[in-house]
């Protein structure tokens, strides 16, 4: 699946809505987390790839948080841009999400959640609420 980026590429301006990276390879499970981030009043900034996501991270300053599946195409998985993105944006709200892996305390940065699948949109919603301190 190729990059999909919802929202401009530079990010905003004052009063726009918060922006949340969405890693996720599964085109259709990206779209219906997004569309619930949307209907939430979050705008969700999609990428297919650990890598890509870096890249985003580190150009974009109105993300305020992260939600990655751990299974992801290409060489780093969500666990690792889950420590990579805590190291460039300490503090950053993490969701894990996965259908397979385990939740590994060792692998995972301080704050970041993990979510089980199946799990539904809403679910993920509530604990990136939960982690941002609104739930």
């Amino acid at each position: 699946m190729e990059d999909v980026i919802v929202g401009n590429e530079t990010g905003g301006g004052v009063g726009e809505r918060p922006v949340v990276l969405v890693v996720e390879d599964e085109a259709l499970t990206i779209m219906d987390l997004s569309d619930v981030l949307d209907a939430a009043g979050f705008e969700a900034l999609q990428s297919a790839s650990a890598e890509r996501a870096v890249s985003l991270l580190e150009t974009r300053r109105d993300i305020v948080a992260l939600i990655t599946d751990v299974e992801l195409s290409g060489k780093t998985d969500g666990f690792d841009l889950a420590r990579t993105a805590a190291h460039l944006r300490p503090g950053l709200p993490t969701v894990i999400v996965s259908g397979r892996a385990q939740p590994d305390p060792a692998r995972m940065p301080p704050g970041a959640q993990f979510i089980a699948r199946p799990c539904r949109g809403d679910d993920i919603l509530d604990l990136l609420k939960t982690v941002m301190g609104e739930g």
